[in-house]
């Protein structure tokens, strides 16, 4: 097939356009003039100059495909108007490029689970569930999904809530990885939430079989077309320390529970200090919204099951596989 990739020179994006490659599909991807490419250029794939925010740049990158990734986003903006001008406002202009086209091509959106709130309890969340995000990030993903559906009448829409993801080249997980290398983690409140993860393989193998035979969004019941990307094993904050430590080759863990009260307290210091660089932070006081929001639990029965999966690896496997690239890396 023929795909174009926006933010494909992120983690995840990394690992979607690999699985592209080997299917042999045609992969474009969108990049920015300062975009570092180098990677996937060596992965033989073609490039287009552009950026989600400017829709006059999005044209060309959206002619003549059959399915646009859409990845790129914000995960931490300096100010919430950019969170919003890049997760609702960068989403509606793919959108609307897509439909421009005479043929519109399928729109696979990467979304979060931030964007359907955490779950209640042992109970997992599923796709039905009516959202509620709890941080701006989480509502700025939402208003995404809310662009992107306001288009689904005129472009096949089809969007993927994945939840922590992890692998190969991920920086964002990977202090929990040293941590638990050294014999401890930190786990918020007592540690018995749970929380689902999901390898970057293993989604990227979720997208593609979404783009290709997904439900697509519609009038239909609530969560129609929509997928939440997670491991069938989702362990409390305590069992992934656990999980982790193993990985890492670490037979001993100190397993720290935090206090609400220091949660907050350590996300106002380092919201401060970001405030007076001028420049964004992961963990300031939008992620302590999140961090004390309970758990994070989601079934991904409905992608299992309607998506044929063939995942064959374990949450324990992967997380090995992940820590024995960190360590080969120099990065652990």
């Amino acid at each position: 097939m023929r795909a174009l990739v926006t933010g494909a020179t992120g983690f995840i994006g990394h690992h979607l356009v690999r699985r592209l490659v080997a299917m042999g599909d045609e992969v474009r991807c969108l990049v920015r003039p300062t975009s570092k490419i180098d990677e996937l250029r060596a992965l033989g794939v073609s490039f287009v100059e552009g950026d989600v925010t400017r829709p006059d740049s999005l044209g060309a990158a959206v002619s003549d495909v059959e399915v646009v990734y859409h990845l790129a986003g914000a995960i931490r903006a300096a100010g919430n108007a950019a969170l919003w001008r890049i997760n609702e406002g960068g989403t509606q202009n793919v959108a609307e490029a897509c439909a421009a086209c005479p043929a519109p091509p399928v729109l696979l959106l990467v979304s979060s689970v931030a964007a359907s709130g955490p779950s209640d309890g042992e109970r997992a969340r599923v796709e039905a569930d009516p959202p509620a995000p709890v941080s701006d990030y989480g509502r700025s993903k939402l208003a995404g999904e809310t662009a992107a559906r306001a288009l689904a009448g005129r472009v096949p829409t089809t969007i993927v809530r994945p939840p922590v993801v992890f692998g190969e080249g991920d920086r964002e997980t990977l202090d929990l990885f040293r941590m638990a290398a050294k014999g401890w983690q930190v786990v918020p409140g007592a540690g018995n939430d749970r929380v689902s993860l999901c390898h970057a393989a293993d989604l990227a193998q979720v997208l593609v079989r979404a783009a290709e035979k997904g439900e697509r969004v519609g009038p239909e019941a609530p969560g129609h077309g929509v997928y939440f990307a997670g491991d069938a094993h989702a362990p409390t904050f305590g069992e992934l320390g656990k999980l982790l430590a193993a990985a890492a080759g670490q037979k001993k863990l100190r397993v720290i529970p935090t206090p609400m009260a220091v949660t907050w307290g350590v996300a106002a210091l380092a919201e401060l200090a970001a405030r007076v660089r001028g420049t964004p932070t992961l963990l300031g006081l939008d992620k302590a919204r999140e961090a004390t929001a309970g758990a994070w639990h989601v079934s991904s029965e409905k992608a299992r099951t309607q998506l044929d999966l063939k995942l064959g690896v374990t949450l324990e496997a992967r997380l090995k596989q992940t820590a024995d690239w960190y360590r080969a890396a120099g990065w652990i």
